[in-house]
């Protein structure tokens, strides 16, 4: 049987938790409702897909070569490591964005798989037609991707509980998901999950 829906996970790495060089504040509180979400994931059957920042040493999108960035998540460091506490599966789909150094890479569906596959090709292969997203940060990456799915025609739902923004301006965070639900998204937390997820099984 195809796939109906999937979990993305966007960009939840060391360096833009508490302590890291982009640091969002509290934005390591989003892996415990994101595990419990890999439970449910798991449990139905359906994909996790985690995407993360994997910029090269230099890119325009660092402050160093002209971008608005502090230099982060580079390849191969601790910093572009998954937190610790975020509990994927062996079976989670791993895509990597920000490797061209012309391009910021905001958006999962800039991300690849080990093998070159797309988002919106890997998607497609597996079936799935809505993305429940969570992840980091709220502003930037979780805002670019969701609108892009919708843009391919995918139903999103952004699990509220399980985002954080980096809110540079004040604010930020809040015109972004007024941004996401003007353009479709449909927002819930963690806890609707199990319900929601029981009525895609169904259909």
């Amino acid at each position: 049987m195809k796939n109906k829906a999937a979990l993305l996970i966007v960009d939840v790495q060391n360096d833009f938790c508490p302590g890291g060089a982009l640091q969002i504040q509290h934005g390591d509180r989003v892996v415990e409702p994101i595990n419990r979400a890999i439970t449910y994931f798991a449990t139905a059957g359906w994909p996790i897909l985690a995407s993360r920042d994997w910029h090269p040493a230099v890119t325009t999108h660092f402050r160093t070569s002209g971008g608005v960035w502090p230099a982060h998540c580079v390849q191969g460091t601790d910093g572009a490591a998954f937190h610790p506490g975020l509990l994927l599966t062996e079976e989670t789909i791993v895509l990597s964005k920000g490797i061209n150094p012309e391009l910021d890479g905001y958006s999962a569906f800039e991300a690849v798989t080990g093998d070159g596959l797309m988002l919106a090709e890997l998607l497609q292969g597996l079936g799935v037609h809505r993305l429940y997203i969570s992840g980091l940060a709220t502003d930037y990456c979780v805002l670019c991707t969701t609108l892009e799915a919708l843009r391919n025609g995918l139903k999103v739902t952004v699990l509220t509980d399980a985002i954080a923004g980096v809110d540079i301006v004040p604010g930020e965070s809040a015109c972004a998901i007024e941004d996401m639900v003007n353009a479709g998204a449909q927002m819930i937390t963690v806890e609707e999950l199990p319900s929601l997820l029981g009525l895609e099984l169904s259909l």
